[in-house]
């Protein structure tokens, strides 16, 4: 099993810098979103609103760390601090009209490439792998206590 899991490893950290799938025609570059944009635009679309202490917890980061990735999106207009819709004290930041565009251009883009990469696989070979994905996400998820929301139905 050493080697199977050796395997995994490598594959895993070489599919990260396969990020961008699609064809460059397909999201231009001004639209195009840095990975930690894209993370923390999906994490607000999916919970809503959420302040830096939350988004921290969520990724487990420092929230300094969390405070410099939201500043970028804040000035490019992606996201915008909101007062906290449940009364609390901290500000919350919140997906703009143009942080939500660009997040479903860029989703857009990754699944279509993968639609191409994936074209000559089987029903089964590719729900298979959808599975093997889901289970390994939950998996270290559960393990580390910060479970991703994800789509009904997923």
């Amino acid at each position: 099993m050493e080697k199977e899991i050796a395997t995994i490893e490598r594959e895993l950290r070489l599919a990260g810098r396969h990020a961008a799938m699609g064809s460059s025609s397909d999201c231009p570059p001004g639209d195009r979103l840095e990975r930690s944009a894209y993370l923390v635009l999906s994490r607000i679309e999916m919970e809503g609103p959420l302040s830096i202490g939350q988004l921290a917890d969520a990724f487990g980061l420092d929230a300094s760390t969390v405070n410099r990735q939201t500043a970028a999106l804040l000035r490019t207009d992606l996201a915008e601090r909101i007062a906290d819709p449940d009364g609390g004290m901290a500000r919350k930041l919140r997906i703009t009209d143009e942080g939500l565009r660009r997040l479903h251009a860029n989703r857009a883009w990754a699944t279509n490439g993968l639609g191409i990469v994936l074209a000559d696989w089987t029903a089964d070979e590719v729900a298979t792998l959808a599975d093997a994905l889901l289970r390994f996400n939950t998996t270290i998820e559960e393990k580390e206590g910060r479970p991703w929301p994800r789509p009904t139905g997923s």
